[in-house]
């Protein structure tokens, strides 16, 4: 439209003026284009303009022009601006375009300090759009803060439903608590967050049981557990005060100290029984040893026997052994081989009848 009302405008220029008065025509087209510029205005900011002005929070429409021009959305902005001054609230349109800038949640930000601000809550806009921009839900921290909220340990959602625990006696102790929490606003930005909370009242717990001489001090005072772990200050670094450490379940579990010791006594028995595998087996071994000793023996016995008929001729040869000494030699080997053999008969029968 602009493009068309200057080629009109040079058309006449370049007119002969005393044929056409051009004054009249340049007037009349700049003032349309100006109409049209606000009809423009109107159609587009129109609207918002009338809502930020009927509510006390005026925003002006080259405001509203200029936050288009920064790809800031003016909607956002301007129904922030009026939830802040129907609360109270004055921000100014800057401060909101840069947290909206920044990738902030700006409504968020708005609620959570109307929250604050009816809750009498100290939260300024600075400190609520860093909690924001660091990954926290500041209107459910404020919430939190307001009304606490019960975290369950351990977490349910993981799947876990008690904490198991073994007392000096043995005894499995299963418990599970519920903790009260507040949002603490001065730690939120850094704070450690619930799942922290949620570990270090664990470790309170196996610890409180375990240091239990017995598994029915714990049944007999369960509030002892809460008690402990609520002094040990489990909330120190994290973005919640910690209320209150309520145990809503203790169970009995399994006898962990008679298992372990039955588990023992199988691994003390299976050593024994390798330990006595191997003496049999060097045992064993050991009597390999002496029957091939045995028979080592026995043929050097037969080496040294055969070795007695060469002897023999040898003293014959030479004058050493006569005929009569060599049958008096052999009637002393009969005599021998007798004895033993009635000697034999004779154990045999002295041995009892077998059953």
């Amino acid at each position: 439209m602009q493009d068309y009302a200057l080629n009109i405008l040079g058309n006449i220029l370049l007119t002969n003026v005393d044929e056409v008065n051009a004054l009249p025509i340049i007037l009349y087209i700049a003032l349309g284009i100006a109409a049209l510029v606000v009809l423009i205005l109107i159609f587009n900011f129109g609207s918002l303009w009338l809502r930020a002005f009927l509510s006390g929070a005026h925003v002006g429409i080259l405001n509203l022009v200029g936050m288009r021009l920064r790809q800031v959305n003016p909607s956002v902005i301007v129904n922030a601006r009026i939830m802040a001054a129907k609360a109270g609230l004055d921000l100014d349109t800057d401060s909101l375009e840069a947290h909206y800038l920044a990738r902030g949640n700006v409504p968020n930000v708005v609620r959570a300090l109307i929250v604050a601000n009816k809750a009498g809550i100290e939260l300024d806009f600075k400190r609520a759009t860093a909690i924001d921009l660091a990954g926290r839900d500041v209107l459910d921290a404020v919430r939190t803060s307001v009304n606490p909220k019960v975290i369950d340990c351990p977490d349910v959602s993981k799947g876990k439903t008690s904490i198991a625990a073994v007392a000096k006696d043995g005894i499995q102790v299963m418990a599970k608590a519920r903790v009260t929490v507040r949002a603490n606003i001065d730690r939120l930005v850094g704070g450690a967050t619930q799942e922290t909370i949620i570990a270090r009242v664990g470790e309170g717990i196996v610890t409180t049981i375990g240091s239990a001489d017995s598994h029915k001090k714990v049944l007999e005072n369960p509030d002892n557990i809460s008690k402990t772990v609520l002094g040990k200050g489990l909330d120190a670094g994290t973005a919640y005060e910690i209320l209150s450490i309520d145990i809503a379940d203790v169970d009995i579990g399994a006898n962990i100290g008679a298992r372990l010791q039955a588990d023992q006594a199988e691994a003390d028995k299976r050593v024994a029984q390798a330990r006595a595998e191997q003496r049999r087996a060097m045992a064993v071994a050991r009597e390999q040893e002496m029957i091939a000793l045995v028979q080592e023996n026995r043929a050097k016995v037969v080496l040294a026997e055969a070795e007695i008929p060469k002897a023999m001729a040898e003293a014959f040869r030479k004058g050493n052994l006569g005929v009569m000494d060599y049958y008096r030699l052999r009637n002393i080997q009969a005599d021998t081989d007798m004895r033993q053999s009635i000697a034999g008969e004779e154990r045999e029968h002295k041995k009892p009848p077998k059953q």
